[in-house]
């Protein structure tokens, strides 16, 4: 299943996982510590999460979001008017502008979605200029990311089924060590790759279950191919297995993987 096929419907991801990676996208941009009026790519800009950080901490001059799904760039442009801003499809291996359009080229929780992850990195540097920093961070889905971790050891013990879909297992690249390959061979310079945790809080169980009958995504996508008893059957597992406090609300940790590096 291509990652068009996944990831496509904003109102489907805000509730899902966007509402995290605006969490992330914060640390992510501290991190960057970018000086004002660059001119930022946002590639694989999804419902505008880090295009809206960046435009609210980084003092753009002008910031470009690119996705292949033709629903999130609407979803983005209704959302996000700022004048600074212009969203349009694209994909990471046929990227807008010329050599040297760009200070800082940046990815939020895409690259393990990308099939060519190198000829992608190659793309991004045609288009930043020299001296320009070439960033992503992805969700560690192995270890670091609990409300899917969760998820995926219920459906596996239920279903060895479930265990080739398992996001940890399908994205070996959501960790510093080939995030940090990735870059070197790239031959950028200054690499260097962090770790980025934040808190995710739900409310209680439904606000924890309800987005994973969204569809959006392969956990969700996986959810809504079983059958109702089954569906039942992995809902009932999590409840029971879920670290629920006295108030009812579920508190686990996300991290996700920054790298960054320059052209």
């Amino acid at each position: 299943m291509s990652a068009d096929e996944l990831w496509g419907q904003g109102n489907s991801y805000e509730p899902y996982v966007g509402r995290w990676s605006r969490l992330v996208a914060t640390r992510f941009i501290d991190w960057l510590a970018p000086a004002p009026e660059g001119r930022w790519l946002d590639i694989g800009c999804g419902t505008g999460a880090l295009s809206e950080t960046i435009l609210a901490a980084a003092g753009p001059s002008s910031v470009r979001g690119v996705d292949p799904s033709a629903d999130y760039v609407r979803f983005a442009r209704n959302r996000i008017t700022d004048q600074r801003t212009e969203f349009e499809v694209a994909d990471a291996h046929h990227l807008p502008g010329d050599g040297e359009a760009y200070d800082h080229t940046v990815s939020g929780l895409v690259l393990n979605f990308v099939h060519d992850q190198a000829g992608a990195l190659n793309e991004m540097k045609r288009v930043t200029r020299a001296g320009g920093v070439i960033a992503a961070y992805v969700w560690d889905y192995a270890d670091g990311m609990e409300l899917m971790r969760y998820f995926w050891d219920a459906a596996a013990e239920l279903d060895r089924k479930a265990e080739t879909l398992d996001e940890g297992v399908r994205s070996p690249i959501c960790k510093p060590e080939p995030l940090r390959s990735l870059w070197e061979d790239a031959a950028l310079h200054d690499v260097t790759a962090k770790p980025i945790d934040i808190d995710t809080v739900f409310r209680d169980f439904d606000d924890y279950w309800s987005p994973f009958l969204g569809g959006q995504g392969p956990a969700p996508s996986y959810t809504m191919s079983l059958g109702e008893s089954a569906r039942d059957e992995l809902r009932t597992l999590l409840r029971k297995r879920l670290p629920v406090k006295v108030d009812g609300s579920i508190h686990l940790r996300a991290r996700a993987w920054g790298v960054r590096g320059t052209a």
